[in-house]
């Protein structure tokens, strides 16, 4: 590569390019050198832009190395021309260390694997994109696990544990990253490999005589040591010859300043086969801060401490009931996990504590660690709902000055009118907490770094570290000279010239900082509502975790494709720098964003997965809005997304018939969908049709009749075979007239699913509804009342507008509840619809109004008994429904039916209008695969099988060779003492 004679320009991070090289050369050089990708594109780039910190900085490019020798390449490159490295794992770092302005080495991609595991001698080799989750479940068989547990385990990596010394709620027992590090094999910016553990082998030249030469500052100018003294290289202590010459516990927490680790020996430790968790309620966050303490004789592995605040309401509120846990009395709580039940009781009686509980059964001991580690994600909203932020997230003091220091910090925040709710690891005295502070505007920065100057004071004052387990970054280097002194700093500086002579390696971290009011991700956005939705994710990479199993549903692509522009991150990422326009320059018609959400199902998953609501469908709606505006759209978005008006056309001109027909025998697709899939069959009859009778029809608004009946329709179905349920209609003219029912009205709201392809489903609900003693009207206005959920996942919003103020006109006021039996379009008539018409105060009525028919059920019969149907159950549980609704009340129903087993979380993949269009049936089955159809194959004989998505239902049968149900088809059929129909 050609170098210039004189310094060229200069990087942000500090590095310099040659007068001669460009960018352009650097990435056609390492790609010539290198067996990995190279990616200096916009997308690429815009993706790494931020972590999880306040921070943002713009690469040059991005490189995935295949192993160490690219990691070698890929160094000496950069080294040649001058461009910073930033090594970068989940990207879930706090403190702004995560970026840079150079080249970004991703080693996730790639250097990912658990290269070898020894269980006699508990150790495992790791390389350093190995997530931690990862490792955990394959030593989990030998009753191992690795002790260190951030928060963050579902998607933090190995390599960046080892970078910030990441710590975790078990390292009051098993210690920090640097604990459990026994050898590291480290590459140089040279491109020169090192391999380290105890002794000065592997040691860069000059850092033995270094080390020599301050042996006394070491020894006596260090701030006193405590477990979680991680600030800066706060374990350069370790070099000292009485401390065994540590080179790589040394190492651990150096945040990429020093070297690219490529490979690690770890040491694992056992777990106990049977641990139990002592509960304490204090009368305040003070009185449990000053009790920590006095707990570690008892040898816990954990002493966690949060207060009510966190809680977001007053403890044993219905978030907790919602997890089957309850809270000892009390205003702060500490949960003390011990190795047994008997240690566990040992610490409630030596507690001083207003109360305690014991928690031995492992679901209710998950359902609180739970709360506790999405934590980082729901202190990110104060109580009244404002956006907190990270950058003081986790400052540690001596246990025993724990009590003291919240005092203070309460009375500093207050004194600034700030807010933060602070929990964390009060048995080794570390805090996080995020503060809601301002910084869009200057005199809110202004105010930011006033409050961190005086919170490093008052750390100091308490003896304790700046950062106490996610590492200092921009947010908190600048200040490491309050904690450390000249000395120690200019020390600093001198161990990371040793390793890093031309300091490429992560410029402005730790040594030679950056400032800490600079670089913030939020000046370059716009101040409009849309910029301020997108700067809601933080970072926190929830949605990359990849393991399956478990309710959750964020983020289905991204499990699907292990591609970070298909995480919910990734996206917010991408619409942030579209926002900014610096490196995104396409504004709304940009293709790396239009891309990027093409396969975004609009699960909503984010919005109760993620720990800050992101609502990534809603994002994509107002996108695809924007970036179609007076534009041809693409076909589906005529087709699927204008499907209730086609269907309603259809019928209106009696082709349901004609269309099925054409669907099954015309060779080419329809136009605008993938070839992949055959078409749903229409109903022969729409669902109202066999429902109310024209002269029936009164009531409380246009189009609204009585339910007049429970005769049958043989024929209402959308084919034979659809069971008891089918006939619960009334054709004008037949069946048998019962009277209404004596018990409170409901609304019954025929959706389009229903209406046109599911009626079967809606004349069940008439039975189920009928049996517990409601009174059922069924709006008959043609089809003219609608969600709008179609037009919003293909981003037309004034059509949805137009589509929803239209059903408002026509339904006119609704009295009672409506059940809604589609899951989305409940969804979307709770969330979506007052959103969209926010004045309209008919809109947020109808929202307050939308129940399931589990919730109907519920609440408005809550005597009433199902029928008893006793047999297992499989299947799905629709998106919108976890995201969105819930299903608390579905289970406690399905209990009650004696139906035994829940249906699949995650996503079945099909999603409404996503599994049909072009490129995305590949995806769409991946999806399935992950959760649905595995559990459809591993079924018991004789199960049935609940889906009540119509879409979860299609990708079923479609995938799976299996008919599924609507729960109120199962209860009707059981109510008509059928045996519920298996049949495929």
């Amino acid at each position: 590569m050609r170098r210039g004679a004189t310094p060229g320009r200069r990087l942000p991070d500090g590095g310099r390019l040659g007068d001669v090289t460009t960018p352009g050369e650097v990435e056609r050089t390492l790609r010539a050198e290198l067996r990995g990708e190279v990616d200096f594109g916009a997308a690429a780039r815009a993706l790494v832009t931020m972590d999880a910190s306040n921070y943002r900085r713009v690469p040059l490019g991005v490189v995935a190395p295949l192993d160490a020798d690219d990691v070698a390449a890929a160094l000496r490159v950069c080294a040649e021309a001058g461009v910073p490295v930033v090594p970068r794992g989940g990207g879930t770092s706090i403190a702004g260390q995560a970026t840079g302005a150079g080249v970004v080495l991703d080693l996730t991609r790639h250097m990912n694997a658990l290269v070898s595991l020894d269980p006699a001698a508990r150790t495992a080799v790791v390389q350093p994109g190995l997530v931690l989750d990862r490792l955990r479940d394959a030593v989990r068989p030998h009753g191992l696990t690795f002790g260190p547990d951030p928060s963050t385990h579902s998607r933090c990596t190995l390599g960046g544990m080892i970078g910030n010394n990441a710590c975790g709620a078990h390292s009051v027992a098993w210690g920090t990253t640097a604990d459990n590090i026994t050898e590291l094999a480290v590459t140089t910016y040279a491109g020169t490999a090192h391999r380290i553990a105890a002794g000065w082998d592997g040691a860069p030249a000059g850092l033995r005589e270094l080390v020599g030469a301050h042996l006394g500052l070491l020894r006596t100018g260090m701030p006193p040591a405590f477990s979680r003294r991680i600030s800066g290289y706060g374990g350069l202590d370790a070099l000292l010859p009485e401390r065994g010459v540590r080179l790589a516990q040394a190492f651990c927490g150096s945040e990429g300043t020093l070297g690219v680790v490529t490979e690690a020996v770890v040491r694992l430790v056992e777990v106990p086969p049977a641990p139990a968790l002592a509960v304490l309620g204090y009368a305040d966050e003070s009185a449990a801060a000053d009790a920590a303490a006095g707990l570690l004789p008892h040898r816990p592995l954990t002493v966690e401490g949060m207060a009510e605040d966190l809680l977001g309401g007053a403890a044993g509120g219905a978030g907790w009931e919602s997890r089957a846990v309850g809270l000892p009395r009390g205003r702060a709580w500490l949960f003390v996990e011990m190795p047994d039940e008997g240690g566990a009781r040992a610490v409630v009686r030596g507690a001083d504590a207003l109360d305690a509980l014991v928690v031995t059964d492992p679901a209710r001991q998950r359902a609180l660690w739970r709360i506790r580690e999405d934590a980082a994600g729901t202190a990110t909203r104060t109580p009244d709902g404002r956006m907190a932020w990270p950058g003081w997230e986790d400052c540690a003091v001596p246990p025993a000055r724990l009590g003291a220091y919240l005092r203070e910090f309460r009375a500093l925040l207050a004194a600034h009118g700030l807010r933060g709710t602070p929990y964390g690891h009060f048995g080794e005295g570390c805090v996080h907490v995020r503060i809601d502070f301002d910084l869009a505007s200057a005199a809110g920065v202004a105010r930011f770094r006033t409050f961190s100057e005086e919170l490093a004071d008052l750390v100091v004052a308490h003896g304790g570290s700046l950062s106490g387990e996610h590492g200092d970054g921009q947010a908190r280097a600048e200040l490491l000279p309050k904690m450390y002194g000249p000395d120690v700093i200019r020390l600093f500086g001198a161990y990371k010239d040793v390793w890093d002579p031309a300091g490429g390696m992560n410029p402005g971290t730790l040594v030679r900082p950056a400032r800490l009011d600079e670089n913030l991700r939020f000046e370059v956005l716009p101040a409009t509502p849309f910029a301020r939705e997108v700067a809601r994710c933080v970072g926190v990479a929830k949605c990359r975790t990849t393991g399956a199993g478990g309710p959750g549903v964020m983020c289905p692509s991204y499990r699907a494709t292990g591609e970070e522009q298909h995480s919910t991150r990734g996206r917010a990422r991408l619409l942030h720098e579209m926002l900014a326009g610096e490196i995104v320059t396409g504004g709304w018609r940009s293709p790396e964003v239009a891309e990027a959400l093409d396969l975004c199902l609009g699960c909503k998953g984010c919005l109760s997965d993620c720990p800050v609501g992101v609502d990534m469908a809603s994002y994509k709606s107002e996108f695809l809005h924007h970036h179609w505006a007076g534009r041809i759209r693409p076909l589906a978005h005529y087709t699927l997304g204008g499907l209730p008006g086609w269907l309603r056309l259809i019928h209106r001109l009696r082709a349901a018939g004609a269309v099925n027909a054409a669907a099954r025998l015309l060779p080419f697709p329809v136009p605008g969908l993938g070839r992949e899939r055959d078409l749903p069959p229409l109903a022969k009859r729409p669902f109202t049709r066999g429902t109310v009778a024209p002269e029936a029809v009164s009531g409380p608004g246009p189009g609204v009749g009585p339910v007049s009946g429970a005769g049958a329709d043989p024929g209402a179905g959308a084919g034979a075979g659809a069971g008891a349920g089918a006939g619960a209609g009334v054709e004008p003219g037949a069946g048998a007239d019962t009277g209404p029912g004596r018990g409170p009205a409901v609304t019954l709201w025929p959706d389009t699913f229903t209406e046109y392809l599911a009626p079967e489903v809606g004349h069940a609900a008439l039975v189920v509804l009928r049996a517990a003693g409601l009174r059922v009207t069924v709006p008959r206005t043609g089809g003219r009342i609608c969600c709008g959920l179609t037009y919003l996942s293909t981003g037309r919003l004034d059509r949805a507008r137009t589509v929803l103020r239209r059903t408002l006109d026509t339904l006119g006021e609704v009295p009672g509840p409506v059940t809604v039996l589609e899951p989305s379009c409940a969804a979307a008539l709770r969330t979506d619809l007052p959103a969209l018409l926010p004045d309209d105060p008919r809109a947020a009525r109808l929202a307050a109004a939308v129940r399931t028919v589990a919730e109907t059920l519920e609440e408005y019969a809550p005597a009433w008994r199902p029928p008893r149907l006793d047999r297992p159950l499989v299947g799905q549980t629709h998106c919108h429904q976890h995201a969105v609704l819930g299903d608390a009340a579905d289970r406690r129903l399905r209990e009650r039916a004696g139906l035994v087993g829940e249906p699949a979380g995650g996503c079945c993949g099909l999603a409404g209008n996503f599994g049909f269009e072009p490129g995305h049936h590949e995806v769409s089955v991946a999806c399935a695969e992950e959760q649905l159809l595995p559990s459809l194959r591993a079924a018991p004989p004789g199960a049935l099988v609940q889906a009540d998505g119509f879409s979860c239902r299609t990708q079923i049968a479609q995938l799976g060779g299996v008919r599924a149900r609507h729960l109120v088809e199962l209860l009707a059929e059981g109510l008509a003492g059928a045996a519920p129909d298996t049949r495929p």
